[in-house]
């Protein structure tokens, strides 16, 4: 078959709705053999059948990123079923939905802290931790979702915009640590439907920019980048000032 991504091998996380469910079909369509880990079984197997014919070349797998052992028997089973591990895709993640500073008591803030950095920043780095020796086999290549809240603030509240930039540090460190051997990049989406989030496009729309970044032959000598994917959000704005009178 044929595609950006003829004959790589794609594991991504996060995969059972939004923009990693957009991207795992997505890179089916450009030829790929995709494994996704999602704690849903149910909106894997959703998944599964949205793939339609091309759905044997998925492979569903039920985890928590969060988990070490999840992560590499995730890894273990998506090399046994397709041979090799070419494209990861660090994506699961949850959203504070613009809960302020001025919002959280501190024990709220305490709690939302755990659960935010537990998910979007360690699991990301246990993502790769568990996957960094397959993709240096294969010469292979990481796409991380970051978010617009790397860079600026107003993607979400306080504890989320902390843990987008502390993602990017991931990324520019992932990239430092394993050159030459493996592209480590990233794509920062901006507001889309999704379960998180009602505001914004629609997550298939985002997909063009990893299939980019993944592939072998058109982002050879691209790491350490980020494909800005926000709408124009840095040129236009974000919102009305968050404090403004009410402070």
């Amino acid at each position: 078959m044929g595609g950006w991504l003829a004959s790589d091998v794609a594991l991504i996380t996060g995969g059972g709705s939004g923009i990693g469910r957009a991207v795992a079909l997505r890179f089916l369509d450009e030829g790929a053999r995709v494994a996704v880990l999602d704690r849903d079984a149910a909106q894997l197997q959703e998944v599964v059948e949205a793939a339609g014919n091309l759905g044997e070349r998925m492979l569903p797998l039920t985890g928590d990123v969060r988990s070490p052992d999840d992560l590499h028997r995730a890894v273990e089973a998506t090399v046994e079923r397709f041979g090799s591990l070419d494209v990861l895709v660090p994506n699961a993640g949850i959203w504070d939905h613009h809960r302020s500073l001025t919002g959280l008591s501190g024990k709220e803030m305490s709690a939302a802290f755990d659960e935010i950095f537990d998910v979007n920043v360690k699991g990301y780095a246990l993502t790769v931790e568990a996957a960094w020796r397959e993709l240096v086999r294969s010469q292979g290549n990481i796409v991380m979702t970051l978010s617009d809240a790397s860079f600026h603030p107003d993607g979400g509240g306080a504890l989320h915009t902390a843990g987008a930039h502390a993602c990017l540090g991931l990324l520019r460190q992932f990239a430092h640590e394993l050159a030459p051997r493996v592209r480590v990049n990233g794509v920062a989406v901006g507001g889309m439907r999704t379960g998180l989030h009602e505001a914004g496009v629609e997550p298939e729309d985002f997909t063009g920019p990893y299939v980019l970044l993944a592939s072998r032959t058109n982002s050879a000598t691209v790491t350490g980048a980020v494909i800005p994917a926000d709408g124009g959000i840095a040129q236009r704005g974000s919102r009305t000032p968050a404090g403004g009178g009410a402070l």
